[in-house]
């Protein structure tokens, strides 16, 4: 069998979490395969609306194995909150969830260099969620990391200690204030001891050897769907860098990210919006700072689901789009979001840039230069709502146009149309 791939083809925020719940009742086995709390997956079903940050999309369908591959990494808190969260919801996550021994676990410390590094940084400020993400993927890196299998091990309090003195150690070094620094309002202290209780919990997972979990499964005749965190754009070497994350979010990232073979790769959906949006600092060509912007923020509710905090938004931005098609060698395209725009008489999509005299229809390394600016094409808009419209034939014909614009422009086939945020607000066109 193969390891087929949902990732999101923008800066995130796709609606990943929605499109891997309406999809896992095909797949036997949903992996992530990268990143961390980080992430914030959206689904919404039945009335309800849940959020997960560590937890595979699939946790909800009973019958489903879930793995946490060796790619992601976890602050066991944030995960025994996502876990009590499931059990208030009558989920038995001890029964279908799996988890790698060698993911890297986000000590509180690492929470700390992540303010220590941001502060640092003044005005240059990556944005940065401040979880943990890049100092613990950099020990990772550096060789220094804890795994998820060390609080198994009779020395790890030892090993904690030592990472512990190490990173407040850094910390002075900045003159960083540790006398009123608090996570999640909570003093250093208090954050600690409640991370440490949390590792019970952890404790009483399912701890296996990920890259033989999977392929044995493989082997067997499993399906395995592997679930993207953030987006493409915001790969580590790919990416808007420095404005990025800490990990690789595109399909190359699931091989490492779960110990699997480039050969067991099959189809990749990539998902995007039908317009663009960005959570924190970076490039962003097609960002618009007026009334335009506003509505589409207010129309998309687009507030981060780990943050809160408001995203920028903007127009669909094709050669972005075929930038990240051309990295991940995607399949089958996945546009979502396509009702917020049923109140637009007119939809703008960039289709190249200029460059000074330069025209360029690919998404280049100068994308950090304010002086790449966006070239638009004008598409018809609707002009009806679509959040109830259950078979494709029933889709405005200018929504249609739009869509096979963009198969035209990508040459990839748009095989799903979102409606609405919740599962049953699904087209399938294949």
């Amino acid at each position: 069998m193969k390891v087929d791939v949902l990732l999101g083809l923008q800066w995130g925020d796709e609606g990943k979490g929605k499109i891997v719940d309406v999809f896992t009742p095909k797949y036997d086995i949903i992996a992530r395969f990268q990143g961390g709390p980080n992430a914030g997956h959206t689904l919404e079903f039945n009335g309800q609306k849940h959020v997960l940050h560590t937890i595979p999309s699939g946790i909800f369908h009973a019958h489903t194995k879930n793995l946490i591959g060796n790619g992601v990494i976890i602050d066991p808190y944030i995960f025994e909150q996502e876990i009590e969260k499931l059990y208030a919801n009558n989920i038995e996550p001890k029964k279908n969830l799996y988890i790698s021994k060698k993911a890297h676990l986000i000590l509180p410390t690492h929470r700390l260099l992540d303010a220590v590094y941001e502060q640092d940084k003044g005005g240059e400020k990556i944005g940065s969620t401040l979880k943990g993400i890049g100092p613990t993927y950099t020990d990772k890196v550096n060789r220094s990391g804890v795994r998820v299998g060390d609080i198994l091990n009779e020395n790890f309090k030892l090993k904690y200690n030592q990472k512990r003195e190490n990173h407040f150690q850094i910390a002075k070094a900045y003159n960083f204030d540790l006398n009123n620094f608090k996570i999640d309002g909570k003093s250093f202290e208090e954050y600690e001891k409640i991370w440490l209780a949390s590792l019970d919990t952890l404790k009483s997972m399912k701890l296996v050897d990920s890259e033989h979990f999977i392929n044995t499964e493989l082997k067997n005749g499993a399906s395995v769907l592997a679930e993207g965190a953030q987006g493409t754009m915001l790969d580590i070497d790919f990416g808007s860098y420095p404005f990025v994350t800490s990990s690789n979010t595109i399909v190359s990232g699931v091989c490492s990210g779960l110990g699997i073979a480039p050969q067991k790769i099959g189809r990749v959906f990539g998902l995007f919006k039908a317009y663009c949006t960005r959570v924190g600092n970076g490039p962003f060509p097609t960002e618009l700072h007026d009334q335009v912007g506003e509505e589409l923020r207010k129309s998309g509710h687009e507030f981060g689901a780990t943050t809160g905090r408001p995203r920028r938004c903007g127009w669909l931005d094709l050669p972005a789009l075929k930038y990240a098609i051309m990295l991940n060698g995607v399949t089958d395209l996945i546009i979502t979001k396509s009702d917020v725009l049923d109140d637009f008489e007119t939809i703008q999509v960039c289709t190249e840039y200029n460059y000074g005299s330069q025209k360029m229809d690919y998404f280049p390394n100068e994308i950090n230069d304010a002086k790449l600016e966006p070239v638009y094409q004008a598409v018809k808009g609707w002009k009806t709502s679509i959040v109830k419209v259950k078979k494709e034939e029933e889709l405005p014909e200018n929504l249609m146009d739009y869509i096979r614009f963009i198969e035209q422009q990508t040459e990839v086939p748009v095989s799903i149309v979102s409606v609405g945020p919740d599962r049953n607000q699904t087209i399938f066109r294949f």
